[in-house]
């Protein structure tokens, strides 16, 4: 294995998950992480939909892995949220994996202090008004200020881990919308949360909720050649 591959794992295991990442290919009854069509269907996530490669590597990754340790209750769901992009844009994919299909493609808001149209800066600390990056897995529901909205438990150490603290959760805005775009330029921001259209929050929720795999991105938080990128499993 080329050197730069193992300090790459190396540093995975150590920003998003305590204990080793598994890069390996993984089977079990209804994922094939080997199979050829699986290849297939991740290569058209990057090319017809423009998630970026190594937001799909890591999410795919950490998911197996997070599978591996038991972690994941809904486990035919992982969520990706690519704050590479501007506000303008559907930054947020819902992915089925067991049947290949984007359930979902949608606006979703980052935080007030991490940028204006586009997220530049990020937090761990409470009361930052700031996106956390890296690797969730999705809670509980309740009904809130803000209606209807989705716990998430950080897996990130210095990263996400205060995710809780922070009250940093899934919930419908009205400032997350077409209307809201066409008024200003872009979508408006949270404290930190990654909040939805409220038109959608409650079919989102209901997918992602209870235990499934959530990745937020950006490239600052893994900087990864294209070179280093082809060499993944």
């Amino acid at each position: 294995m080329n050197r730069l591959i193992i300090i790459f794992i190396i540093l995975l295991s150590c920003v998003f998950i305590q204990g080793t990442l598994v890069f390996a290919k993984y089977n079990n009854e209804s994922v094939s992480y080997s199979d050829t069509s699986f290849s297939s269907w991740k290569e058209d996530l990057a090319i017809s939909h423009g998630i970026p490669e190594p937001a799909i590597h890591i999410a795919l990754n950490t998911y197996f892995s997070l599978m591996d340790e038991g972690l994941l209750k809904n486990d035919s769901i992982v969520s990706i949220i690519d704050f590479s992009k501007p506000s303008t844009e559907k930054r947020l994919f819902i992915l089925d994996l067991k049947n290949q299909k984007i359930l979902k493609k949608t606006f979703v808001a980052h935080g007030m202090l991490s940028g204006v149209n586009i997220a530049e800066s990020f937090s761990n600390k409470r009361h930052s008004n700031k996106s956390s990056l890296g690797l969730y897995v999705t809670g509980e529901t309740y009904q809130g200020k803000h209606g209807y909205s989705l716990r998430l438990d950080g897996q990130s150490t210095e990263w996400n881990d205060n995710a809780r603290k922070r009250a940093i959760v899934i919930h419908g805005a009205k400032y997350v919308s077409e209307s809201f775009i066409e008024k200003n330029g872009r979508i408006g921001r949270s404290f930190g949360c990654p909040a939805i259209p409220v038109e959608e929050s409650e079919e989102i929720i209901n997918l992602i909720k209870d235990g499934s795999s959530l990745f937020i991105y950006h490239p600052t938080l893994i900087p990864i050649s294209q070179s280093d990128l082809e060499k993944l499993p």
